[in-house]
């Protein structure tokens, strides 16, 4: 494992690569303006439509926020023309995860390259970042002054929340509309911001798609797993076995790497895919790829990947983030409203020694496929994936009052994040 150091604020993780850095290639003394951007990544290449969905396809790209849906199959759904829109969507709402923050400090140009090249080959200007960090909007901001291509790229300050984040709701606030998610099922590429065909991703899946432009198709799918080749960044936190994450990092990994290797062999409660993820009893055989985790039931989404030590309450990490969950709701659908706040008391309660679990999980499992997001959902796979995990916990709880153990907050609920 190498490290790459990054000029993010002392409140942020460390960026590391375990390997060589691609996406994080050329930021080792800090934020990569453009002439070091290029130094290190290269001029890139306009492609038109057909080439880079054919590009895209041959990588077999995934978006790397929370569906990983194909790239390039959102590419063929979006209509070229003048009115059409490109929005990166940089608002990172979860504290736990530090990865787009990282990259939209240290290696905006990364990201430019992808949206403008993404812009150009549907034959439009309108290119939107939204981002909540402070320190993000301003490293775009000085990027997009940095460069000629990118003279129509709006950098919009998005601070709505977790649920705000979601990324209707994000093309909704930028229509000048309520930053909430619309509560009916109409894709972005049909109908986004303004009512136009919008392509829409998270900061990540730009960034690989201006490092396929940079490496080329053999270059970019020589490294990583074959189901999803090439690099991947993660947000680590807890009890790694590797001194340069104990405080946890934003590390850039090879897909495909074994998740023992990063966490250990030992059984114990791993969280994959963070406050919308699936907690599990170890890691298993499984690796870091997103199709062969979302295939053992343990999707990758906001690539968020905890172990909890043992000197903290793993029921009081748990309980915390539901709190914070319940509390991130808009208000606009009854799952969220009642429900999440109903699913954090119960937690209380079986914090302190109630016998409630089972009234915890039916309460979680009521949210599944009733709300007007997917932020019910989430809530409910973190939830419910975590009681049957702690069973042994909960029994110490419910016989004691407690487990003996402070809560130590290894999951952050603050909205700055950061490694603990």
């Amino acid at each position: 494992m190498t490290t790459t150091p990054t000029a993010s604020p002392a409140s942020a993780p460390p960026a590391l690569a375990w390997g060589s850095a691609r996406l994080l290639a050329g930021t080792s003394e800090g934020r990569a303006d453009l002439a070091a951007h290029r130094a290190a990544h290269g001029p890139t290449h306009p492609y038109d439509v057909h080439r880079l969905t054919m590009a895209l396809e041959a990588v077999r790209l995934l978006g790397h926020g929370g569906a990983a849906f194909p790239v390039a199959a959102k590419l063929r759904a979006t209509p070229a023309g003048r009115r059409t829109q490109v929005v990166v969507n940089g608002s990172e709402g979860e504290p736990a995860s530090h990865k787009d923050r990282t990259l939209m400090r240290s290696a905006p140009h990364l990201i430019l390259d992808g949206a403008i090249a993404v812009a150009r080959a549907v034959d439009t200007r309108h290119v939107s970042v939204v981002v909540a960090d402070p320190a993000a909007h301003a490293s775009l901001t000085a990027a997009v002054r940095e460069r000629d291509d990118a003279r129509t790229v709006r950098i919009v300050r998005h601070a709505h929340g977790y649920v705000g984040g979601e990324i209707r709701a994000v093309t909704r606030a930028l229509s000048g509309e309520p930053a909430v998610p619309p509560g009916r099922r109409v894709l972005p590429t049909v109908h986004g911001v303004g009512g136009h065909p919008t392509f829409a991703s998270n900061v990540e899946t730009f960034a690989q798609i201006g490092l396929l432009l940079s490496l080329g198709v053999d270059q970019f799918a020589s490294v990583g797993a074959a189901d999803e080749p090439g690099t991947t960044l993660l947000t680590v936190l807890g009890d790694l076995p590797h001194p340069a994450l104990a405080a946890g990092a934003v590390l850039e990994i090879p897909t495909g790497l074994p998740l023992a290797l990063l966490v250990g062999s030992a059984p114990g409660p791993v969280l994959i895919g963070g406050y919308h993820g699936t907690w599990l009893d170890g890691p298993g055989s499984l690796v870091l790829s997103r199709p062969s985790l979302r295939a053992a039931g343990a999707p990758l989404n906001a690539a968020v990947v905890a172990r909890l030590p043992e000197t903290t309450c793993p029921l009081g990490e748990v309980t915390a983030v539901a709190g914070w969950l319940a509390e991130q709701s808009t208000g606009q659908c009854g799952p969220c409203y009642f429900g999440l706040p109903a699913v954090a008391r119960t937690l209380h309660q079986l914090l302190r020694g109630a016998a409630v679990e089972d009234q915890a999980l039916a309460r979680a499992g009521l949210l599944r496929g009733r709300g007007a997001c997917a932020h019910p959902d989430g809530a409910s796979t973190f939830v419910g994936s975590a009681l049957a995990v702690l069973d042994e916990e909960i029994r110490v709880h419910r016989t004691h009052g407690h487990c003996g153990r402070p809560w130590q907050g290894v999951l952050p609920t603050d909205q700055e994040g950061g490694a603990r």
